[in-house]
């Protein structure tokens, strides 16, 4: 599967994460277990899913315990079925003990974004649209959710500011009074190379951008009519002035599919990463 993030990042954020729990004054373990005792332990997923972070669970246990064992059963993006077991373990009883809340918080999460884009994925399947994340994301987890993302099939947004010009409503307003839109899409043009998106939430201003030639033009909160509308017109264009069109704005799994056959190309939607369900998955001791 595709790398999450740079490693040095990635144990950065398990550290944090281990630190929160206060893994090294486990008081109940370290009171009950003894130091070299070594078990074997199951990861088990208790509900069909797509499986998703893996990786950082490993990792999470070789924090730890750099040599304990952790075979995954599963790649990250495959689909499990209820009650599989996805992963197994044998190290020192007190590592899998104190590690286990943090591994499967991480397994919960991100197994929960995968699963739930896959659902979006699923219902645009016979039709050419792409769905999109976006960066309503949680602050410091934004790798691993738009990874999550992609192991549910779903694409990636631009990851961070530096990536893409998107010129959106408020930067439209402030720009309005002395340029239009097209004057906007110009000047932007001017300062970067980089691909320019804009933001519109009428087919007036949709119109009014086209001249300009925008890489992908955003549909904002436009009605399926509204968006049909604007796909023929861009239709008619030649190829090289076509832009890409993009839907963002209310999409739900009750109205992806309405969306996503009106032609546009792709669906961004911010709830992949800001609302989802966790994903049931639990760690079992097996020599016990």
């Amino acid at each position: 599967m595709m790398m999450i993030m740079k490693p040095w990042a990635l144990n950065q954020l398990i550290r944090r994460a281990l630190s929160e729990d206060a893994v090294n004054n486990d008081i109940t373990t370290n009171s009950l277990i003894p130091k070299n005792h070594v078990s074997q332990a199951t990861i088990i997923v208790k509900e069909e899913a797509i499986v998703c972070g893996l990786k950082v669970a490993e990792r999470v246990f070789r924090q730890l315990e750099p040599k304990i064992h952790f075979e995954a059963w599963y790649e990250d993006g495959s689909r499990a079925r209820r009650n599989s077991i996805i992963a197994k373990i044998r190290g020192k009883t007190r590592t899998i003990l104190t590690g286990e809340r943090v591994a499967l918080n991480f397994l919960t999460y991100l197994s929960g974004i995968a699963t739930d884009t896959k659902k979006f994925v699923q219902k645009v399947s016979e039709t050419k649209a792409r769905i999109l994340d976006t960066r309503k994301t949680t602050p410091g987890l934004r790798l691993l959710e738009k990874y999550a993302v992609k192991c549910g099939g779903g694409h990636n947004h631009r990851p961070d500011l530096s990536q893409l010009v998107l010129i959106k409503d408020n930067h439209r307003d402030v720009c309005r009074p002395l340029m239009s839109i097209p004057k906007i899409i110009e000047l932007a043009r001017r300062k970067t190379k980089k691909t320019i998106e804009i933001e519109v939430d009428t087919l007036t201003q949709f119109k009014e951008a086209l001249p300009a030639v925008p890489d992908i033009i955003l549909l904002d909160n436009m009605t399926c009519q509204q968006m049909r509308q604007a796909v023929a017109i861009a239709r008619k264009l030649p190829e090289k002035k076509r832009p890409i069109l993009e839907a963002s704005g209310g999409i739900t799994l009750r109205n992806v599919e309405k969306v996503a056959l009106t032609g546009v190309d792709c669906i961004s939607i911010g709830s992949l990463t800001h609302t989802h369900n966790g994903i049931d998955v639990s760690l079992e001791l097996i020599n016990v």
